[in-house]
């Protein structure tokens, strides 16, 4: 099963997918965001295309694990995804998913002038991937 992963941002939205067998997380592409509902149909019909069974949405959460102001958006969003669609959504902890791709591309090498702009949809695969790995023991 195809597994979608949602990066909110206030400005920009990245998406990811997962390989058919749900092992291997890949960046999709980038939406900027337009308003909740037009997001939310937006990644509904992505889900739809890509035949995804199950959307994960990125919740950045404090250090003690509360909701923050950003992750209050985020399960707004989730919750108007959940209206566009009847695919599952569930909510996964993005903390340092931006780092983690800024890391990632400095580890490949990408040189700085490359670097810049921005890492949506990267963040995106990295919060694919946490949960791919979290559910690959199972």
């Amino acid at each position: 099963m195809r597994i979608m992963a949602v990066d909110p941002g206030e400005v920009r939205i990245g998406i990811a997918i997962s390989d058919p067998t749900g092992t291997i997380a890949s960046p999709l592409t980038v939406v900027v965001h337009v308003s909740r509902p037009v997001d939310a149909a937006l990644i509904a019909g992505l889900a739809r295309q890509y035949e995804a069974g199950l959307i994960i949405v990125g919740q950045s959460l404090d250090e003690d694990g509360r909701s923050t102001p950003q992750s209050r958006r985020s399960s707004h969003l989730a919750d108007a995804i959940r209206e566009q669609c009847d695919l599952p959504v569930q909510m996964w902890d993005e903390s340092f998913s931006t780092q983690t791709a800024r890391q990632a591309r400095l580890e490949m090498g990408v040189p700085r002038h490359k670097r810049r702009g921005h890492l949506d949809e990267l963040a995106a695969t990295v919060i694919l991937q946490s949960y791919l790995d979290s559910k690959a023991g199972n």
